[in-house]
């Protein structure tokens, strides 16, 4: 049992379903409590709120071809509606405790590699092109077919690297760490705090966060990680009133002007399907989906795998439960994003946060996505939570997913080798597709060398080849004339 599940403190017998919508979500039969599901619905929305404050500002910040830019209202709105829709829709239909919002990393693709060849409708066209062709791998199969493709070690290994990486995302949020200004004059890349040391109240508000949270996670507190996050926002609040502090990042912890905001709708439909081949050549456009494809297809697969293995969800295969219909939801949720103007959605790795406050079904998704509807009113109240306050919450869960690591045999290099890299690449590179490529690369690369290469699923060959030509996307598109 892993230590997120010990501190859900997880029943050993399974209690009888209390009513319908206990059976349909399985809340007792997975050994959670509606009491659980709702905390975690809160835990994860708070840790992954930012959302609606960073994706405006990186896709609000760019321009088109035509020197045009998205209204950050709008794209406030956006970002919460499809949010809300997809949440609730993977809850329900998916039944796992996995929040889809606008993905990081992928609005910024949209932003400033698409926009500035098209114009806006063009680009979002290209993310509802890049959903679709995702829904149809899942519908042919292949993207189920991959994922099983994949050994148990390595999928443990992927687990392990999220835990990684949304602990370094934790500490780079709060200011613990942060990237040295003139890397130029230095080898080393980051370092602490803003100028080699910590300084100013929001670390404080941070450091304090984590003692908190790992002290009521040591407890097994109920509500470990809500409570933190609850409590240091009152705190944040209480030293920005006293101190009117200029430096917490995106969201600032003050009592708001008002509660209410009335949303505009105004991007929703915006986007033109075929538009993108008008305005570049086919090739360039065919590259930017291939991108687009990629980095959705294994972030999200795995976000799903990393987060389902914390819940205790895996079977003894160490397949998804639900998985066609989880993927299925996870490429309409590009779709829908690009429909919304708001960018590609996928799973959020914040998850974890509630999986580790105890959710297990998707009715907690339930909790995140009307607290994104909320959001839509009522963004000024919302938005309170500074990243200082939410942050111990990813080193939290960072550390519980971390546990896994002793599912790998380390002594077996043919599979410590490719573990390791896929753990240790994704907070080097700050990315998980990235991980998981260089996992995959290396995974096959040591089998062929031992004389093993019949012992590799056909899928895995082939999607290392994709991941080759990802890596090498720079010269491919020198010589195929791009650039």
């Amino acid at each position: 049992m892993s230590e997120s599940q010990k501190v859900a403190d997880r029943p050993s017998a399974e209690p009888p379903a209390a009513n319908s919508v206990d059976r349909y979500f399985k809340i007792s039969e997975r050994g959670s409590t509606f009491g659980r599901e709702i905390r975690g619905g809160f835990a994860t929305f708070f840790t992954m709120a930012y959302i609606l404050v960073l994706n405006p500002i990186i896709l609000g910040s760019a321009k088109d071809k035509f020197g045009h830019s998205l209204d950050t209202g709008q794209l406030v709105t956006a970002t919460a509606l499809v949010a809300c829709v997809m949440t609730v829709i993977m809850g329900v239909g998916g039944n796992l405790p996995l929040a889809i919002a606008a993905g990081l990393g992928l609005n910024a693709v949209v932003a400033f590699q698409l926009a500035p060849l098209m114009s806006w409708p063009d680009a979002m066209g290209l993310v509802v092109i890049e959903g679709v062709l995702i829904c149809v791998l899942v519908l042919t199969g292949l993207r189920e077919a991959i994922m099983n493709a994949i050994p148990q070690q390595l999928k443990q290994a992927i687990g392990v690297g999220i835990g990684l990486f949304i602990a370094f995302i934790g500490f780079v949020d709060a200011g613990f760490v942060s990237r040295i200004p003139d890397a130029a004059q230095t080898t080393v890349p980051v370092q602490l705090g803003a100028v080699g040391r910590l300084t100013g109240w929001p670390v404080l508000v941070f450091c304090l966060g984590v003692l908190l949270t790992i002290a009521l996670v040591a407890r097994k507190v109920k509500g470990a990680i809500l409570i933190s996050i609850v409590t240091m926002t009152v705190l944040a609040i209480i030293i920005n009133s006293a101190a009117d502090i200029k430096s917490w990042g995106l969201m600032t912890p003050k009592v708001p002007d008002k509660i209410v905001a009335a949303p505009d709708f105004g991007l929703i439909g915006h986007f033109s399907l075929f538009g993108a081949f008008g305005e570049t050549s086919a090739i360039t456009v065919i590259l930017l989906i291939f991108t687009l494809i990629l980095s959705d297809f294994f972030d999200a697969m795995g976000t799903i795998v990393g987060i389902s293995a914390e819940a205790g969800l895996l079977d003894d295969d160490g397949q998804v439960p639900n998985i066609g219909r989880v993927l299925f939801i996870d490429g309409a949720a590009a779709v829908a994003g690009g429909i919304g103007s708001a960018s590609s959605n996928t799973a959020y790795i914040e998850s974890a946060s509630g999986v580790g406050e105890g959710s297990r079904t998707g009715f907690s998704n339930l909790i995140t996505g009307g607290l994104f509807g909320l959001a839509l009113f009522l963004t000024p109240l919302l938005t309170i939570v500074p990243l200082q306050a939410a942050a111990p919450a990813l080193i939290a869960v960072g550390f519980l997913m971390m546990t896994h690591v002793k599912h790998i045999d380390w002594d077996k290099y043919e599979i410590a080798i490719p573990a390791f890299l896929t753990i240790a690449a994704m907070p080097f590179t700050y990315s998980i597709t990235d991980g998981i490529g260089a996992g995959f690369i290396s995974y096959v690369v040591i089998k062929a060398v031992l004389g093993k290469a019949k012992e590799v699923n056909w899928l895995l060959w082939g999607v290392s080849a994709l991941f080759l030509v990802y890596f090498a996307i720079d010269p491919v598109e020198q010589v195929l004339g791009v650039k």
